[in-house]
C-alpha cells in the first residue's frame, strides 16, 4: 500500500474546475488560450467523456437526484443462492460443473449487497473509458480483479450472439431441461418473453436430481447459477433463455472465458447505471462491493471472514461478508471526493499470487465480447493496479468499429507490448508521470460535491510525494490529515497545533 504527503499545487474554483491559467502542463497552447468550456463541475475538455450530459454525476452537481430514492435497486440473489446450493453435490454431476469453470460461483455471493456504497461508486463510473474516475485518476475493475475474487477462468473464447425466440426457448427447455412441450410453453408464456424464472429452474433441479437425471440436473443447476451471479439482470428473478445454450455441451462448457463474461456484463449495466435516467443496476454487485472493500479499506463497512494470511485457496470474494452501513449514498460522496492515493491499496491481491498467479493477458487492451455485447477493456487507464506508473493514456477504442476481437484476443500479445512499454515500474505504487493530473483534470471530474454554497471554497488539486511506509503510521497520518482538513484547519492556529505535530510524527516514519 502506498503512503504519501501532500502538497496543494493546483487549485479549482467553485465551480470545481481549475482556472485555465494552470493548465500550461500537458496542454495545448491554443487550448490553453482558449475561454473556458464544458460543463460546471465537470470536464472543461468534452472529446473524451462524451456522455457526460446525460450522466449522474452532472445533475448531482446541481443537487438533481435520480429519484426520491438516491440510491440505486441493486439485483443481489446472494441470500436465495445460500438456501439453493447444496452443501455437497451428488458426485454424478460434480464433475460437470468442477470442469465447467463455475463452482467457485457458489459460494462467492454476499448474503446482501450495500446498495448505498454499491450506488456512490456507480456515480463515478463512465462508459467511454470503462473506469471509476476518482479525484486522483481512473480504476478499473479488470481481469486480474475477477480472477482473484471469483476464481473464474479468464483465457478462453467469446461467445457468439443467437437470438432465442419463445418458441426456440420452449424446444431449449423440452430438449436440454427435460420438461414437457406444455410445461414449457406455459412457462415461457408467463415470463412474456425468451426467459427462464430462476425459481423455476430450481424446482426443476430439485426434480430431476430426485429422478437422478443428472444432465438435466446440472444444466438447470448452473444456468440458475449464473443467472443469480454473473448474468443476474435488473428484473432480479429471471435469466435469458439463450444461457442454456452454452451448457448444451456440458463437456464443452469449459472453453469459455468466463471471467470475460462477468466483466463485460458488469461493465454494460455499470454503463447503464451512470446515466441519470437509470434506476437500476444489474450484473454480479458481489463483485463490484468486494473489489471496493480490497482496493477501499477505509470506505464502508467490511465484514472480514479470513485474513489473507491464513487463506487456504478460496475465492478472494469469499473473505468478506456483509455489514449494514450507516452511511447514505450522499454521505459517501464527499468521503470519495476527498479520497487520496494512501487511501487506496493499489494492489491487495499480491499475497494470493499462491492461488491465483498473475496473467499477462490481464493487460490486454482492446474489447471484449459476450453475445451481442461489446465494451472497451482498457487497463492502459489504470495502470496503478499492475505496478506500472501512470501515463496519459490513449483515446478509448471505438467498440462500434471492432471488427476482428476474437482475433485480437488470441494475438493479445502485442497490445499487452504496447500498453506497458509507454511506462515504466513505479517506484511507488501510486505514481503517475508529470502531467497526468493535469490532463486528468481537464476531460474529468474530480468531485461530485461543489463547495458550500455560502462558503465557497477553492478545491486543491493535489500531487502526492513519498510518505511514511509503513501501513499503520500511513493510516494514521490519513486521518489526523482528513480531520484537518474537514475543518479546514490551518497550521498557524494554536487550537491544533498538537495535531499538526503528531500528524508530523506519522509523516516522518
Amino acid at each position: 500500500m502506498y503512503t504519501g504527503t501532500l502538497k496543494m499545487v493546483r487549485r479549482r474554483g467553485a465551480d470545481g474546475r481549475i482556472p485555465v491559467r494552470t493548465l500550461d502542463r500537458g496542454a495545448s497552447s491554443s487550448a490553453a488560450a482558449a475561454e473556458p468550456t464544458g460543463y460546471p463541475g465537470g470536464p472543461y475538455d468534452t472529446s473524451l467523456l462524451v456522455k457526460y450530459e446525460h450522466h449522474v454525476a452532472r445533475h448531482i452537481w446541481f443537487g438533481e437526484e435520480r429519484g426520491p430514492k438516491k440510491e440505486l435497486k441493486v439485483a443481489g440473489h446472494g441470500l436465495k443462492l445460500t438456501s439453493r446450493v447444496p452443501l455437497a453435490l451428488p458426485p454424478q454431476m460434480e464433475s460437470w460443473v468442477f470442469r465447467s469453470g463455475l463452482a467457485s460461483l457458489q459460494r462467492t455471493s454476499l448474503n446482501k449487497i450495500d446498495t448505498n456504497l454499491v450506488s456512490a461508486f456507480v456515480e463515478r463510473w463512465h462508459l467511454e473509458t470503462s473506469s471509476f474516475h476518482m479525484p486522483f485518476g481512473e480504476m478499473s475493475i479488470t481481469l486480474d480483479d475477477v480472477a482473484c475474487l471469483l476464481h473464474l477462468p479468464i483465457r478462453g473464447i467469446f461467445w457468439s450472439p443467437q437470438d432465442v425466440t419463445e418458441e426456440l426457448a420452449v424446444e431449449l427447455a423440452v430438449d436440454y431441461l427435460g420438461v414437457s412441450q406444455g410445461q414449457a410453453q406455459s412457462h415461457v408464456r408467463s415470463c412474456r418473453g425468451s426467459y427462464y424464472k430462476l425459481e423455476w429452474l430450481y424446482d426443476i433441479f430439485v426434480h430431476h436430481r430426485a429422478a437422478s437425471s443428472w444432465a438435466y440436473v446440472t444444466r438447470a443447476y448452473l444456468l440458475m447459477l449464473v443467472g443469480s451471479t454473473i448474468f443476474a439482470d435488473k428484473t432480479f428473478t429471471l435469466v435469458e433463455a439463450r444461457y442454456l445454450l452454452l451448457f448444451r455441451d456440458l463437456d464443452g462448457c469449459s472453453g469459455y472465458s468466463w471471467g470475460a463474461a462477468a466483466l463485460v456484463t458488469l461493465y454494460r449495466y455499470l454503463g447503464d447505471a451512470s446515466m441519470y435516467s437509470c434506476k437500476q443496476l444489474g450484473g454480479y454487485p458481489t463483485l463490484l462491493q468486494c473489489w471496493i472493500h480490497e482496493y477501499f479499506p477505509t470506505v464502508g463497512k467490511r465484514g472480514e471472514n479470513w485474513n489473507p494470511a491464513g487463506n487456504c485457496g478460496l475465492p478472494r470474494a469469499m473473505r468478506w461478508s456483509y455489514r449494514q452501513g450507516v452511511l447514505k449514498v450522499d454521505d459517501l460522496r464527499p468521503i470519495l471526493d476527498e479520497l487520496t492515493p494512501i487511501d487506496v491499496i493499489w494492489r491487495p491481491f499480491e499475497d494470493h499470487r499462491a492461488w491465483r498467479v498473475f496473467d499477462e493477458i490481464c493487460l490486454y487492451r482492446g474489447c471484449l465480447k459476450w453475445g451481442e455485447t461489446v465494451v472497451p477493456y482498457l487497463p492502459d487507464r489504470c495502470l496503478r493496479q499492475f505496478g506500472y506508473r501512470q501515463y496519459v493514456p490513449s483515446p478509448p477504442l471505438d467498440c462500434m468499429m471492432a471488427t476482428d476481437i476474437d482475433v485480437d484476443w488470441i494475438s493479445y500479445h502485442q497490445s499487452v507490448v504496447d500498453v506497458i512499454g509507454s511506462s515504466s515500474v513505479a517506484t511507488t505504487p501510486s505514481e503517475v508521470v508529470d502531467g497526468y493530473l493535469e490532463w486528468y483534470y481537464r476531460v474529468s471530474h474530480p468531485r461530485l460535491v461543489p463547495p458550500h454554497r455560502d462558503a465557497p471554497r477553492e478545491v486543491p488539486v493535489p500531487v502526492y510525494d513519498a510518505g511514511p511506509s509503513d501501513p499503520d503510521w500511513a493510516r494514521v497520518s490519513t486521518l489526523i490529515r482528513r480531520y484537518l482538513r474537514q475543518v479546514n484547519a490551518e497550521e498557524e492556529d494554536p487550537q491544533f497545533s498538537d495535531l499538526f505535530e503528531a500528524l508530523h510524527i506519522s509523516r516522518s516514519h
